[in-house]
């Protein structure tokens, strides 16, 4: 792939197997504290971040490598919790690690956004609609997320 052949995604999540694919999809995008918004009335968390394109970029050893911004949102959201986030810092970068779906018995459960530095949204839902859109054009970068164990 390149930036003349990439292809922008989106997908829709609608339940835990479709969190764990937006999670693998999301894995390393780099955001700022202020990038993320609750709209309480609308019952919508969003968030825009630089995603690695990792559909490209997993099986490469050296680069040029692709990121694009991309946008999510989380509809049917009734109550959000930060942890280890400081709200008072909007320029704040953060590192996106994973998101997680506990689920209730009645379809409703909790949507776990994990960040680099023990971060976490917390969104609690009454069921699984989520968006995720490319929302601008590629570029390139000579980085690859590295996730080597000392």
């Amino acid at each position: 792939m390149t930036l003349k052949t990439y292809k922008p995604l989106r997908l829709m999540a609608a339940d835990g197997e479709d969190i764990e694919i937006v999670s693998a999809v999301l894995q390393d995008s780099v955001l700022k504290v202020g990038d993320m918004a609750y709209v309480k009335a609308e019952r919508r968390f969003a968030l825009v971040a630089n995603r690695f394109v990792w559909e490209e970029g997993a099986t490469k050893e050296n680069g040029p490598f692709i990121r694009v911004r991309t946008g999510i949102h989380f509809d049917d959201v009734t109550a959000v919790r930060a942890r280890n986030i400081r709200q008072d810092a909007p320029s704040a970068v953060l590192s996106f690690l994973a998101a997680r779906f506990n689920a209730a018995e009645d379809g409703a459960g909790e949507i776990t956004l994990e960040f680099s530095g023990g971060g976490q949204i917390l969104l609690e839902v009454e069921s699984i609609n989520a968006t995720l859109k490319d929302i601008s054009e590629p570029w390139r970068t000579r980085n690859k997320p590295d996730h080597k164990v000392d």
